[in-house]
């Protein structure tokens, strides 16, 4: 790490907010020696809750994320928002922009807001906002909000790197559950009907509530699987071995109703929070998954790596067209190719097993 990073680096931990958006903008541009960064972050990282906001386009998010981090600042915690917008196809920045939109807690830094956007790759965007997760974690904010724009299988990615997952439901028609049923439902840890003032509120309420009865014990993909017994017992947790028969059971998503544009349901919302929190660590789930969020990290990076790897192996080789002309003119085949590609790099993953004399590694 060079003398400018490792600055870089002793500001974001002493506090400061400026180095905090100039590490974040390091790594959504892939910037050189932002690895570097990333890697120091890690022995920082691991004290924030980290809670991911999704749901259908118009379900109030960013009105709930204003009113949760402006009712976690009156508590007296930082938060850390990061709003994701993988729609900009043209300027290559969010369509948000990189300002502070949040009408509550504009000119507030202890509410740092961060805008991210595809910047061409969607499976870059779920690295690298796993990557700002750990900037703010290490910066020393106590919760971070991930807030997708959308909700389709790109932005599902991005919220799995959050501890607690809430989906936001707009009041509608049971057309509006099905179609939610398919993609975002099993990831929920909370179910927020949002807007619950409007008609069909209620009628949302019920059917949420009948699908996840119908679901309860099947356990889905999220972070959570709890029963509504661990809910209303969880200000009594310690996470002693007493209460292992009620971990056991697992986690039933609860459903809040919250009108967010005038802070209704919004305590009741960070309660609900705080008990999948519980849950996760009593039950030892939440270990489970931060092993298996950093085992997706490592083969991630490692696919970035081989690709990069055998990128260059393609050039030294001639180049992919005149490769591909190769096969067409028929002096070859993309077997052949692959294994002729391959075979440097397999040779040098059997020295390190066995020694480049052929007598081990030990």
């Amino acid at each position: 790490m060079d003398a400018d990073d490792r600055s870089l680096l002793e500001d974001l931990l002493a506090g400061e907010h400026r180095a905090l958006a100039r590490v974040i903008s390091k790594i959504e541009n892939r910037a050189p020696g932002y690895r570097d960064l990333v890697s120091e972050l890690y022995a920082h990282t691991g004290n924030a809750d980290v809670i991911g906001i999704t749901g259908s386009p118009g379900a109030g998010k960013s009105t709930l994320v204003d009113k949760l981090a402006e009712t976690y600042r009156d508590r007296g915690e930082t938060v850390g928002v990061i709003a994701i917008d993988p729609s900009s196809p043209f300027t290559g920045g969010a369509v948000l922009g990189d300002r502070i939109r949040m009408a509550s807690t504009v000119g507030d830094m202890d509410v740092f807001v961060r805008s991210m956007s595809a910047r061409g790759t969607l499976g870059g965007l779920s690295t690298a906002t796993a990557d700002a997760v750990k900037a703010m974690d290490a910066f020393g904010k106590d919760k971070i909000i991930i807030e997708t724009v959308g909700a389709g299988q790109n932005e599902i990615d991005i919220v799995r790197t959050a501890d607690t997952v809430a989906v936001l439901v707009p009041p509608g028609s049971g057309d509006d559950i099905q179609t939610l049923k398919a993609g975002i439902l099993e990831i929920a840890d909370v179910f927020v009907v949002n807007k619950a003032d409007r008609d069909g509120a209620d009628r949302t309420v019920q059917e949420l509530r009948d699908m996840v009865q119908l679901g309860d014990g099947s356990g889905h993909e999220g972070g959570g699987h709890h029963s509504q017994e661990i809910i209303d017992a969880h200000d009594d947790w310690d996470g002693e071995a007493d209460d292992a028969d009620e971990t056991d059971a697992g986690w039933t998503p609860p459903i809040v109703e919250t009108v967010a544009i005038h802070g209704t349901g919004v305590d009741e919302f960070i309660d609900e929070l705080a008990a999948h929190r519980d849950y996760l660590v009593a039950s030892g789930e939440h270990a489970e998954q931060v092993r298996t969020r950093y085992a997706e990290e490592i083969r991630t990076l490692l696919r970035e790596d081989v690709h990069a790897m055998l990128e260059t192996e393609l050039e030294a080789a001639g180049g992919i067209d005149d490769l591909a002309e190769d096969v067409r003119q028929g002096e070859t085949d993309p077997y052949s190719i692959a294994t002729d590609v391959l075979e440097p790099v397999a040779t040098c993953l059997e020295n390190l097993e066995t020694g480049p004399d052929g007598s081990g590694t030990e």
